[in-house]
């Protein structure tokens, strides 16, 4: 489908309830000038990877270093949290969410060694050449493989920690990078106001990789908003927007929605609200979800993920699983059938955006 925005045309397979859909037929390549071209086809030969396979994708946050914030992730990982065994436990995923039509795999310079472990799978299934690696800069892992590091990770939005990254991603992912988004954007965000920056990305956009920003904070869609409206030489810049929406958090739904009007992918990140919505948390959420969980013979981890597939707007939705268990239940979300009495029910599970995110900042890394 082509758009019209700010005088430029942008393409896009979007995604339609259950599968990601073909809406444009042929795409025009006699578009407005070479590079919006380029990019067209480069956008295309991206989401042809993804058609017909299952909307779950994998996000390596919790399995490329031995600490994360997510609940119950002191019990998740190995006793022994070496290099070695998280390597293992994520090639372990990789495969078993291959094998079940996951096509999208989500990593980060800030997961540890999440780019690396990946980067060895794909190095040794030559045949796997059919996934979408989606990586992102803007933060720099400072833990030192420590659980207890004081911090475990540095944001800098800066062209110098771009290049930086950048050179790190392609030593490691090579030309299997697709895309790579700005990390954990927010509306005072150097990465929306930086000139330079952005025709450097352009720049990158015009080799190939989509360019894209995940967001976090209360004010999500003033992030998104504005990352919309960015263009390079009249193009958009941005191709892809990845979101924190849940059930409890769904504040950035309405901006999400015009991300997908106007041809991005959408990727929802934290589905499962750092494990709130997966029954590690007790209390009326809890109970909600495993009351219409048991309804439907399913858990309530699948529940909540399948809620946020029922959104019309989202290409993929990441799953963060950690252990084959629950890589198995997450992706029993992408077969459920959520009535209208269940998602009114779920709906009344939503809290203040400013309530949720505090109550994230004070989650314990483990």
């Amino acid at each position: 489908m082509l758009q019209q925005r700010g005088g430029r045309e942008a393409c896009s397979r979007n995604v339609i309830v259950d599968q990601v859909v073909d809406l444009a037929g042929d795409v025009a390549l006699e578009a407005a000038d070479g590079v919006a071209a380029g990019r067209i086809v480069d956008d295309m030969a991206m989401i042809d990877r993804l058609v017909g396979a299952t909307r779950i994708g994998l996000g390596l946050a919790a399995v490329g270093r031995p600490g994360y914030i997510n609940l119950g992730h002191d019990v998740d990982l190995p006793a022994e949290r070496t290099v070695k065994s998280l390597r293992a436990r994520v090639h372990i995923l990789l495969d078993q969410a291959y094998a079940a039509g996951v096509r999208y795999i989500d990593v980060a310079r800030s997961y540890g060694r999440a780019e690396e472990f990946l980067a060895d799978w794909l190095d040794a299934r030559p045949d796997v050449d059919d996934v979408v690696v989606g990586s992102k800069w803007g933060y720099t892992y400072t833990a030192g493989w420590r659980v207890d590091a004081t911090v475990h990770e540095v944001k800098d939005h800066s062209i110098t920690t771009f290049e930086r990254q950048l050179a790190e991603t392609r030593a490691l992912i090579g030309n299997r990078l697709d895309l790579y988004q700005v990390h954990s954007v927010t509306p005072d965000s150097a990465a929306l106001t930086d000139a330079t920056l952005h025709r450097r990305l352009a720049r990158l956009a015009a080799d190939g990789v989509a360019i894209g920003l995940s967001t976090s904070g209360p004010e999500q869609g003033t992030a998104i908003r504005a990352a919309l409206e960015l263009r390079v030489e009249g193009v958009p810049l941005f191709r892809s927007v990845q979101a924190t929406w849940n059930l409890l958090e769904p504040a950035a739904g309405a901006a999400l929605a015009e991300a997908h009007q106007a041809g991005c992918l959408v990727i929802v990140k934290e589905a499962l609200a750092n494990g709130r919505l997966a029954g590690r948390e007790g209390g009326p959420v809890t109970a909600a979800l495993t009351e219409i969980a048991d309804e439907l013979a399913t858990t309530p981890d699948a529940v909540a993920l399948g809620a946020v597939l029922r959104q019309p707007w989202v290409t993929v939705a990441l799953s963060g699983a950690a252990t084959s268990a629950q890589l198995a239940s997450n992706l029993l979300a992408a077969t459920l059938t959520l009535g209208p009495d269940h998602l009114a029910r779920l709906t009344t599970l939503a809290e203040p955006s400013t309530r949720y995110w505090q109550h994230r900042s004070q989650l314990a890394w483990a």
